[in-house]
């Protein structure tokens, strides 16, 4: 009798292990076992990423990373971070992907991988409307007070070839966590020269008043890419359909049109 039972409660353990839920291969199938994804942004960005006036995250990133998110079949849980602390927080698992206007650089894919671009951005140099001075290429930008937010290419620019160099002061370069605080610090005059992305900063000018772009072009951006765990090619090879697919469907040229236009 007692043999009976074992071997009935054995085969109950064995049928319940078999329904159950299945230890997922790889961090896609992790991703779609939880139906959610963790995606990282530093939400001071717009018209790439920003918060509205009902608390809602809005921009041609959240649009966008919501569109892939809904055709892998998960919803998202936005988290808001620094942008210098992203990249860190992909590598540590914190969150499963990062999407904030990221540029590609070898420096970054060391640590981390891309998956293909989505949009190409290029450089901007902000000034106040008063500004006398003359910008006609990057490194005349060495004779003013600069700055840039942490962690973005535009940051990694101006300290490989101007502080470097020696052409700019330690001094005279000064980095933020976000890129709306540069902008308030240029229109009170702590800086005289912000670098950015220059849709960002078109939009930032736009919205602060008395500040204008007196110069853009591809410097140190160009093409922008998600952020995803180094070897990570399950998710990447999903995400990238995906990207293709958006761009064939002319998905990703009508949220520029609404967004960047």
């Amino acid at each position: 009798m007692k043999r009976t039972i074992f071997v009935l409660a054995l085969v109950f353990v064995l049928i319940l292990t078999a329904c159950g839920p299945q230890k997922p291969a790889n961090h896609l199938e992790a991703i779609k076992q939880a139906k959610v994804i963790k995606v990282g942004t530093s939400a001071d960005y717009p018209p790439f990423e920003s918060v509205d006036e009902s608390g809602n995250k809005v921009g041609f990133d959240i649009e966008l990373m919501t569109e892939i998110a809904k055709r892998m079949g998960v919803t998202i849980e936005w988290v808001d971070m620094p942008f210098d602390s992203l990249i860190a927080g992909v590598q540590e698992g914190k969150i499963d992907a990062s999407i904030s206007a990221f540029n590609y650089s070898e420096e970054r894919d060391e640590k981390i991988d891309f998956t293909i671009a989505y949009y190409t951005s290029e450089d901007a140099f902000a000034v106040v409307d008063g500004f006398t001075g003359q910008i006609a290429n990057p490194e005349d930008v060495a004779q003013y007070k600069v700055g840039a937010q942490t962690g973005t290419t535009q940051d990694s620019w101006l300290t490989d070839n101007l502080i470097t160099t020696g052409k700019l002061s330690d001094a005279n370069m000064f980095r933020y966590d976000r890129v709306d605080q540069a902008m308030l610090d240029l229109k009170s005059g702590r800086i005289e020269v912000l670098m950015a992305d220059y849709v960002p900063a078109q939009a930032l000018a736009k919205q602060l008043g008395g500040i204008k772009i007196i110069w853009h072009a591809v410097v140190s951006s160009g093409p922008m890419n998600i952020v995803i765990p180094n070897g990570d090619a399950e998710l990447k090879a999903e995400m990238d359909k995906i990207i293709q697919e958006l761009q064939a469907e002319g998905f990703i040229d009508n949220l520029a049109i609404k967004w960047l236009s």
